[in-house]
């Protein structure tokens, strides 16, 4: 997808992610790619191009609500083409209402919105690794479990461009 919704987090929670790729990297799992991801991050959409129209909606819809903290807690993987170790979300109500009002301002008005990430589909999680062969994958998760759960508070919600890596900013809380 050539942009993505994604959701950032405090100082405290970006630095222990951070830390668990810095692990990752140790054993010879790939972890996220800075370039493409600039942050460790939870997403809420993904789709060929979200308009400039669109992204200022967003933005007063997102102002308007309370954004969700979260806990990832679940040490976890899709198994698809390019696996991917993950640290799942709980999920909850408050959780799943910003992100049903992020899809009622993106419905009809994005290009080929991602099936992955629409309500009923979306599997909230924050990568860990990506694209990561099978062996690796089991040294990844043994290196990691058990995992601490953390708390992510959100502080920043962007739009980012998987082309450049390059974020805008549709709200920062500090």
């Amino acid at each position: 997808m050539a942009v993505t919704l994604d959701f950032f987090f405090d100082d405290a929670s970006d630095r222990t992610i951070r830390d668990l790729w810095q692990r990752l990297a140790d054993i010879g799992a790939r972890p996220v790619p800075g370039s493409t991801h600039p942050a460790p991050h939870v997403r809420f959409a993904a789709a060929a191009e979200i308009a400039p129209r669109v992204r200022q909606d967003l933005r007063a819809e997102l102002r308007a609500l309370s954004l969700p903290s979260f806990w990832l807690t679940t040490l976890g993987t899709f198994a698809t083409s390019a696996p991917v170790l993950m640290l799942g979300a709980v999920v909850d109500a408050e959780l799943l209402a910003v992100h049903s009002t992020v899809h009622d301002v993106l419905a009809g008005r994005v290009k080929q919105p991602s099936a992955y990430y629409l309500p009923g589909s979306w599997v909230p999680h924050c990568p860990l690794a990506e694209g990561v062969e099978r062996e690796a994958l089991a040294a990844g998760f043994a290196e990691l479990h058990p995992v601490r759960a953390i708390h992510a508070r959100v502080v920043g919600v962007g739009v980012v461009d998987g082309r450049t890596g390059h974020t805008e900013d549709l709200v920062r809380l500090g």
